[in-house]
């Protein structure tokens, strides 16, 4: 586990303005240009996150709980980098493995050996590194000449395999997951299963967005409540179980 792993965030909201449907239609763009219509459109704004503040260190294994919509995969976003708050700061110290959005950077077009390397890039391997675990990645999938072919050739289990072997194949000190993965037959999701419980024990951070109880209750040490982009809760699993459960059926 790594000592050094630590994350803290203060005051962190993150808003997306959004234009109406009216606003992005190509009619109303063409009636604005034709009459010369300097009025700008002004974008509704939706708030994501507000005012988050949360201190994760080493041995954390935090789960974030709440309904649909309240702000877990933007909160996870925003520890991996890939949002940046419109307001607050986020200091992250160790490297993260982010296990979802798992098929970004992947092309049908490309081949299985290709698309290994442009998906590890993606997640922020460096070139020489993938090279170096090109052909574990490979024999981990099990799918052989298979490796040699363009995506589009593939089963939707192929690329399951694919994509789950890519995105282990760099370890983290700190793990960031969108629910716990489960991909394949029931031999290749035991052998994933084995593969996720070991980057997880030897991550210094786990955070773990679910709606899973008994996952959440066996894997975490603390939670927080979401709800509506605010942490209305944080404390024990059992504690904040109880209060989202006794909510939900409110």
């Amino acid at each position: 586990m790594s000592l050094a792993a630590h994350i803290v965030l203060r005051n962190v909201a993150v808003s997306f303005p959004v234009l109406s449907f009216r606003d992005r239609s190509l009619r109303s763009r063409f009636v604005s240009a034709v009459t010369l219509r300097r009025t700008a459109a002004v974008p509704h704004i939706v708030t994501a996150l507000n005012d988050v503040s949360l201190d994760i260190r080493a041995g954390d294994r935090l789960a974030i709980v709440g309904a649909n919509g309240a702000g877990k995969t933007t909160l996870l976003r925003v520890l991996a980098g890939i949002y940046h708050p419109t307001a607050g700061s986020v200091d992250v110290n160790g490297r993260c493995l982010s296990l979802f959005d798992l098929s970004a950077g992947f092309d049908e077009e490309a081949t299985g050996y290709e698309n290994i390397i442009r998906r590890g890039l993606v997640i922020g391997a460096r070139r020489a590194e993938i090279d170096a675990r090109r052909a574990e990645i490979a024999e981990f999938t099990e799918l052989g000449d298979r490796l040699d072919l363009p995506l589009r050739t593939y089963s939707s289990g192929m690329m399951l395999r694919l994509i789950f072997a890519v995105a282990t194949a760099v370890e983290g000190e700190i793990v960031l997951l969108d629910e716990w993965i489960g991909v394949g037959d029931q031999q290749f999701r035991k052998k994933a299963r084995q593969r996720l419980d070991e980057i997880v024990a030897r991550a210094g951070i786990l955070v773990l967005a679910s709606h899973d109880v008994d996952l959440i209750k066996s894997t975490c040490n603390r939670a927080i409540l979401l709800e509506e982009g605010r942490i209305t809760a944080a404390g024990s699993i059992d504690e904040i179980l109880s209060r989202y459960l006794g909510g939900a059926k409110a």
